[in-house]
């Protein structure tokens, strides 16, 4: 279906070129984390909303009389909509958006409370468009909160990395399994390609058509997965012939990484005597690593005690860091329960018991990309300047009743000062960080994903 741009706003934004003080020419407002679950942001996704929503003509008179349209239903009432407005930058404008954003480079780390992005109309006649577009660029919150999410987890995994293993093997540590979880197709998309900002390793295919779509071409591959079994294709081999779906596994796969689910009947007994019996000395002449996964019980409690059994069974070593190390043939895979907390959880109990983080990789679906809202980081969008009867004044809410809702006010800029970011006036010394990336209808600058990548370590 076409994107209307004239339909994607909530309702009550249709009515709001009436509410603004007589004589305004200009709304300035602005892109934050009021605070939230972390304390930095990894910015990302609007080079998506502008090539998908904003960029060229993107009002036409049939768009404008679809609108009419749906308006006058929707309300109840002809007159609400502001059609004399959206035929004015039809006219003049050629259906081109008459409005600035400047915007922290995508993939940049920044802490909560700062402005990331500004929004202003370049014409004075359509001062109303700015806010109207909130409703969209606010959506810019659901691929920053993944971004930031996973960054965390990498954060967390590489503090016991280094402190028990190997930091080198990081970039494969957290598997996106969210593809199924998700609401949608494009929630997969724009979601999975903020995971791989951190990460290299996706069963989310969507994710990699987005990223090429919009942030390179069709060359480009940033995510990369491995053959691996499904519970329905261990059980449709019956119980009684649980080994021989293993050995299928191993013969069908013979070199390289292949994930086997082993809990479909007892993971314990998986591990300890078909794994770590029948199948020890395939495993061990194999030119590659089985990734035993489980899927089930407590995780923690489950991790430990399959590398305990793996151990005894098949091997181990103790690395210079004095953790043990299972055999390189053969390693774990936890994509149950997985979310920042139970991560950290796994990892501190396998060190408490003398277990490297080698030894295991994380699958992450629902906790990644779908049970997050815009208030785990409280993003915001907030008119902070107006301009009425030529002259500019600040804009700010303070709720007596909640000050954590407390806006900036003015005009603003993002400058690197003291090793940290801070949002000044723009009146106030430092070098602006906020790049004009859209003006009038064009984009004026493009970033693809490796920089994203780059800026984001």
């Amino acid at each position: 279906m076409e994107n209307n741009i004239i339909l994607l706003t909530d309702s009550y934004k249709v009515s709001h070129y009436k509410q603004y003080p007589e004589g305004t020419t200009q709304i300035y407002s602005y892109f934050e984390s009021r605070g939230g679950k972390f304390e930095e942001i990894t910015f990302f996704g609007l080079q998506y909303l502008l090539k998908e929503f904003l960029v060229g003509q993107v009002i036409t008179q049939r768009k404008i009389d679809q609108a009419a349209k749906l308006y006058e239903a929707h309300f109840g009432n002809a007159t609400l909509f502001n059609k004399a407005g959206w035929e004015y930058i039809l006219n003049n404008h050629a259906g081109k958006l008459p409005i600035r954003i400047k915007a922290v480079p995508e993939g940049k780390v920044i802490p909560t409370h700062n402005v990331m992005m500004t929004v202003e109309n370049t014409d004075p006649n359509c001062f109303w468009l700015t806010n109207f577009l909130e409703t969209l660029l606010l959506q810019l919150w659901y691929p920053s909160t993944v971004a930031t999410i996973s960054r965390e987890v990498k954060k967390l995994i590489n503090l016991y990395l280094e402190e028990t293993g190997d930091p080198s093997t990081i970039d494969f540590k957290l598997h996106d399994f969210g593809f199924r979880g998700v609401s949608s197709v494009d929630s997969a998309s724009i979601g999975g390609a903020a995971h791989l900002i951190n990460f290299m390793g996706t069963d989310t295919v969507a994710a990699l058509t987005f990223i090429q779509t919009y942030y390179g071409n069709e060359d480009d591959m940033f995510g990369f997965s491995i053959p691996a079994a499904e519970h329905s294709t261990i059980t449709s081999w019956g119980k009684d012939h649980e080994v021989d779906a293993y050995e299928n596994m191993l013969a069908q796969y013979p070199e390289g990484l292949v994930a086997v689910v082993s809990d479909s009947y007892d993971i314990y007994n998986a591990c300890e005597k078909l794994w770590g019996g029948l199948l020890k000395e395939q495993i061990l002449a194999r030119k590659g690593t089985l990734v035993v996964r489980p899927d089930s019980g407590e995780p923690k409690d489950v991790v430990l005690k399959v590398a305990e059994i793996l151990g005894e069974k098949i091997g181990f070593s103790i690395n210079q860091k004095g953790y043990k190390v299972l055999h390189p043939n053969i390693r774990i895979i936890q994509g149950d329960g997985v979310n920042y907390e139970s991560i950290g959880e796994i990892l501190a109990h396998l060190k408490n018991h003398g277990w490297s983080a080698d030894n295991v990789a994380f699958g992450m679906g629902g906790a990644l990309l779908q049970k997050v809202n815009r208030d785990t980081q409280k993003f915001a969008f907030k008119c902070s300047s107006a301009t009425i009867n030529g002259k500019e004044q600040e804009v700010f809410k303070d709720p007596i009743t909640d000050h954590g809702k407390l806006s900036k006010k003015g005009r603003m800029k993002l400058v690197f000062e003291n090793n940290t970011y801070q949002t000044k006036s723009l009146d106030e010394s430092g070098e602006d960080i906020l790049e004009t990336v859209f003006e009038n209808g064009e984009i004026l600058k493009e970033i693809g994903f490796n920089q994203i990548k780059l800026y984001s370590k």
